[in-house]
């Protein structure tokens, strides 16, 4: 197996948080990827063999899969066979060491596996557990099965999305998953606020259905509905309900695509006074909403008979807020990236140098770092079975010819 030169190498808010992951895919070990980051100890559990999906999913370079390198980055992992009473039961000593859990199977196998609330709080009355699911833990729909896509279209998001012309379209990643992730990472800091500050603190169950993080981030899709009797539409990208008279994407003569946005209205008049046209019909509030079309208008045509670079120059002198629509090569390239130190390259066994995001958000007093990229499945066994749970040798090499890891 190989050795470990990164024992204890996380840094960040979290040193010393000891997080184990019962979740596979995305939404879960995102979660956990939150907290690694900011230097917990995460356990990662994967079944032996095959481990968890994840590390299949994606384009690969030379047969290497390259999604997990960066998805189960800063992690230990761990296998354990969980349809054993052997593993259930070292899964449990996972539970009891642990400050939070995180799950993501189905609640009717949680129970069955020792893995619901009620187990984990009866092992570890101050753990603070995550989990999530498609319909929630307490809905009709409990036990049926979720993925991403499924919470971002029952969210709203997906509705809105796209032109009124045309179908709804998710967004080009996994967009449900990962926000569910920051909202869990998220949660679980605010449950770990009130354990430090509550002497009462009992533990944390946190029950997160995979659609409600973007359900609760499209704050206005409700109330409208509920006040006004209307359903937002799709409305490509202007949005259904934009801040201010000015958002939408317009093609510079170069033809790439350049975003411009206002959110308030000295934005829309900087806009305005750039096209030329007289302030005095877009001073309100009211008038910038009733000329919002013909805005749109203008600006297509400005913007249609410019290079991007002079659009761009054009939109800065005028303090109007642009960007040209970058993708996966400019974010390399581009030199505000590089100041920010947004792009890290770590070293990976396999791979030689990669390149992936650095930590974020930074933290400048004590930041985060990313130390190693996913490790190999069961990389980390002796390291947490041994020294950090306390088996021995000789139960450790007992559980492995059993196929428990």
């Amino acid at each position: 197996m190989p050795k470990d030169h990164h024992a204890g190498a996380g840094s960040g808010q979290l040193t010393g948080l000891k997080v184990v992951e019962f979740a596979h895919v995305v939404a879960g070990p995102l979660a956990g990827s939150m907290l690694a980051d900011q230097g917990a100890d995460v356990v990662h559990v994967e079944p032996p063999g095959t481990g968890d999906a994840a590390r299949s999913m994606g384009p690969r370079r030379e047969g290497v899969p390259l999604w997990f390198k960066v998805a189960g980055r800063n992690k230990r992992s761990v296998t354990l066979d969980l349809r054993q009473d052997q593993g259930r039961e070292l899964a449990h000593r996972l539970v009891a060491w642990a400050d939070v859990v995180i799950v993501t199977f189905r609640p009717g196998r949680l129970r069955e596996w020792g893995l619901d609330w009620e187990s984990v709080h009866r092992l570890n009355p101050e753990a603070v557990m995550l989990q999530i699911s498609g319909y929630g833990a307490t809905s009709s729909q409990a036990d049926q099965p979720g993925f991403g896509k499924m919470g971002e279209a029952r969210s709203g998001v997906v509705h809105l999305t796209g032109f009124p012309d045309g179908p709804p379209v998710h967004t080009g990643f996994s967009h449900g998953d990962a926000v569910n992730g920051l909202m869990g990472a998220y949660a679980v800091l605010a449950a770990l606020h009130r354990k430090a500050n509550d002497p009462a603190f009992d533990g944390e169950w946190i029950d997160l259905a995979l659609f409600e993080p973007l359900f609760r981030l499209v704050e206005w899709q409700v109330i409208v509905h509920d006040q006004l009797g209307t359903v937002p539409q799709r409305s490509g990208n202007q949005l259904a309900i934009a801040p201010a008279a000015v958002i939408n994407t317009y093609r510079s003569m170069d033809e790439e695509w350049i975003t411009v946005t206002s959110a308030t209205l000295r934005s829309v008049l900087n806009v305005v006074r750039l096209l030329g046209l007289p302030e005095e019909e877009f001073a309100t509030v009211e008038q910038q909403q009733a000329g919002r079309g013909r805005l749109d208008d203008a600006l297509r045509a400005w913007v249609a008979q410019r290079p991007t670079a002079v659009c761009l120059e054009e939109f800065e002198r005028c303090e109007v807020v642009a960007s040209r629509v970058f993708d996966a090569a400019d974010i390399a390239e581009d030199p505000v990236y590089a100041e920010r130190e947004d792009i890290v390259t770590v070293d990976d066994p396999q791979l030689g140098p990669v390149r992936m995001q650095a930590v974020i958000p930074h933290f400048r007093q004590q930041p985060g770092k990313v130390w190693r990229t996913g490790p190999e499945l069961g990389q980390d066994n002796r390291l947490v079975y041994q020294q950090w749970l306390g088996l021995d040798d000789e139960r450790l090499a007992e559980l492995e010819q059993q196929g428990v890891v």
